[in-house]
């Protein structure tokens, strides 16, 4: 599903609801996730999962064209674990 879908998704159940409102809320939620994951922070959402953020070390890689030694610096990359509850429903 894309955002775009979702945003269709979630106007049809929400007919009372514009269009660009259901674009704006669903571009906020996407926005503040961003936004705290790059302050450092956890978001946990109940029942679907958590998203945070995992270090990774600097270490030395290969250039898979010449196979040549490159340098690749540490950095943070996202991470998703799921809730028990959308375990669950995708293992009924």
């Amino acid at each position: 599903m894309t955002k775009s879908e979702l945003i269709q998704r979630i106007a049809e159940m929400n007919p009372h609801l514009y269009h660009r409102d259901v674009e704006r809320i669903v571009s906020t939620i996407f926005e503040e996730i961003a936004d705290a994951l790059s302050r450092g922070d956890r978001v946990e959402l109940r029942g679907f999962g958590a998203f945070s953020t995992k270090q990774r070390d600097a270490r030395v890689g290969r250039n898979p064209r010449t196979g040549e030694a490159v340098q690749v610096e540490a950095k943070s990359v996202p991470y998703f674990k799921t809730g028990k509850q959308l375990r669950e429903r995708l293992n009924e």
